[in-house]
Formats: structure tokens, sequence, C-alpha cells
């Protein structure tokens, strides 16, 4: 949809973003201290340009994504999937997947999808577009690149964040229960020729 803002316009914008510190994962009512979870793709680096396959360019499927054990205690796991470069006043929501089993330690290509009651080992909630599953990434033309997060939470105690939840929802849910998350970031814009590097670094949210 974005890709017919005119370029001239979201040149013009490039100023007005959300900003990162309005991630999921910098929340206040989650705490800090928490520890950290190695979280993965085999598709892109921290850090590096999303394939076009999984924006609004592309197939429009979500990504695979890898993590390692989380720490004694975790009941279940939850991702939160946010664009905080978006022309708005908070990040834009991309996905919401929780109750994911804690024995998980891998979402496949394509998994976040509408999932209507949901599956055993996990369900997924509602994007800023109000429909559950994978918002593609789209931002708008010459606005520079965006930065999405993968945030990964391992959290401790029951969550029950209602039927289809959003992002508001599921914070509220996890409050206190963090005991561990994990970041990895794609990068997209449109126009940019497509590198992928497997490079491990730490991601720029600015």
């Amino acid at each position: 949809m974005l890709e017919h803002v005119p370029h001239w316009l979201g040149n013009a914008m490039r100023g007005l973003r959300a900003g990162a510190d309005k991630l999921v994962i910098a929340a206040p009512e989650l705490g800090s201290g928490f520890m950290t979870l190695d979280l993965t793709s085999p598709a892109f680096a921290n850090g590096a340009r999303l394939p076009v396959r999984f924006t609004a360019d592309g197939e429009g499927v979500s990504p695979p994504l890898l993590w390692r054990d989380p720490p004694a205690g975790t009941t279940a796991l939850a991702l939160i999937v946010e664009d905080p470069d978006a022309p708005a006043p908070q990040p834009l929501v991309h996905a919401v997947v929780w109750g994911i089993a804690a024995d998980t330690r891998r979402l496949e290509e394509g998994a976040i999808a509408a999932d209507g009651a949901g599956r055993p080992d996990r369900d997924v909630g509602r994007n800023s577009y109000f429909r559950e599953g994978w918002l593609p990434p789209d931002p708008p033309t010459g606005h520079g690149p965006h930065h999405y997060a993968f945030q990964l939470f391992a959290l401790a105690g029951p969550l029950d964040p209602g039927s289809s939840p959003g992002r508001a929802a599921i914070v509220e849910a996890m409050a206190g229960k963090v005991i561990a998350a994990g970041l990895l970031v794609g990068t997209y814009a449109r126009g940019e020729p497509e590198h992928t590097g497997r490079n491990a670094g730490s991601p720029v949210l600015a």
C-alpha cells in the first residue's frame, strides 16, 4: 500500500519516526535487567537488510527465526515485531505471537499467519492493521531505512492476554513475567540493493 506514496512525500517525512525508545522491549512495565536470549535468523544477519520475499514487495511471508535455550523457569515465550521508524506516534506492529511452548526453538518461514482459535503450541495475535498474522514491511518510498525489531520474550508464569490480542494486551499480560529477552533487527528501504550478509553486530535503531 505505501509503495504508492510518492518519493517526495516519503522524503519529506524522513524526520517523522516513532522512535526506538517506544519498542516493547523498552517498556518500563516489563522491568529491566532480564537475561539475554540469543535470537537469530538463517535468512538475514542482525542489522542487515531483509530479503524482499519477506516484504510487501515480495511474497510477504514471515522470516524463519531461531533461538537458543531460554533460562530455567521459562513457561512460555512471546514474539513481537515492530517498526520504530514508522511515521506515526507509536511503532507499527508487524506481528504478535504468544503462548509459544517453552521447548520451541524456532519458527519456520511463513509460520506467522492467521490461525483463528490458535494452535496447541502457540497463538498469533493482531498486527497494527487489526489482522492476525504477519504484516509485511511496507515502508514509504523515500523515507529511508526502516528497522524491524524482532523481540522474543521468555516468560515465567501464566499468560492470558485474551483472544487474538494486540500489542497493548500482550504488554499488559507480560508485565512482571519477563525473565529474558532477545532482539534481532532487520532493515528495509525501497530502492536499496539487497544485502543479507551473515555478519553479526549490534543493531542501530536510530
